[in-house]
């Protein structure tokens, strides 16, 4: 589809963000994108949404979008960033979509008062992610991050061990041209990222709350697409996070965990259409 790249500033950041098709396209859906990833890793399923115009920014701080100076990267700060990012491209009332870290931004936004026509939140933080297997390990990876020179910092964060450590761990496709590419998807745009200060303020914004925290105040239809098999957000958690929401529906795909987007786009894409036609 017609793909047109665009930059705008807001709160001190250069926002840039990609828009596929066209309004005439069909209903537009503004994504936002996960912790360390950028607008890269939606593509597989926006890719598949020709019928719909999609926009689809890398969040301040993370891909070629640059920090932000007037908030801080929290969850309320990207809040701010992206009402402001609505209201300057004239968005209100659209279908707003969230991935992962994405599904926490989105979904306190609009509890905020955000004005939303649907929400859908793919793979979404439903359960404290302090209690993740292995957090224990990534908050020491953070931490050594925060004390050492900034240039040290970048690459200790950009560890190629450590990008391929994660990428092996949450794929759980057995097809291995499939995992080829998901690993290189996560070289190539997990450490896009802004500055030292950037990525540890977002990976503290993505320890500190979750999307149950703000499920009833979202009066909207909502969406959610969970991987059976996710090991971050962990599929019991979603069905409590289902009753959570005064009017959602849940998608649960099979054999996927929380590589939905590059895992199983289909099925992703699917959804989402069935969903967004319906509103």
């Amino acid at each position: 589809m017609p793909t047109v790249t665009r930059d705008l500033q807001l709160l001190g950041s250069r926002t840039r963000y990609w828009e596929y098709g066209t309004p005439q396209s069909g209903p537009t859906i503004v994504v936002v994108h996960g912790y360390r990833g950028d607008h890269h890793g939606l593509e597989p399923v926006v890719d598949l949404l020709d019928d719909f115009h999609v926009i689809s920014p890398d969040l301040p701080g993370f891909g070629a979008s640059t920090p932000m100076t007037e908030q801080p990267h929290s969850i309320d700060g990207y809040g701010v960033w992206l009402r402001a990012f609505l209201a300057e491209l004239g968005l209100t009332g659209e279908i707003l979509l969230g991935h992962s870290f994405g599904s926490i931004v989105v979904s306190h936004a609009v509890a905020g008062g955000l004005p939303a026509k649907a929400v859908i939140l793919v793979n979404p933080i439903a359960d404290d992610p302090s209690k993740v297997a292995g957090i224990g390990a990534t908050k020491f990876y953070y931490a050594v991050a925060r004390r050492i020179p900034e240039r040290a910092a970048r690459a200790w964060l950009s560890n190629w061990l450590v990008v391929r450590g994660m990428s092996v761990k949450l794929a759980k496709t057995r097809d291995r041209a499939l995992r080829r590419f998901i690993h290189g998807q996560h070289h190539a745009y997990f450490s896009a990222f802004g500055s030292r200060a950037s990525i540890v303020e977002g990976f503290d914004a993505s320890l500190s709350t979750t999307v149950a925290a703000v499920a009833e105040k979202i009066g909207q239809p909502v969406l959610l697409i969970a991987g059976e098999r996710d090991e971050v957000a962990p599929l019991a958690g979603q069905f409590a996070l289902l009753d959570a929401f005064p009017d959602a529906r849940l998608d649960v795909i099979p054999g996927v965990g929380h590589l939905i987007h590059y895992e199983t786009p289909d099925a992703a894409a699917h959804a989402i259409r069935a969903f967004a036609g319906e509103q």
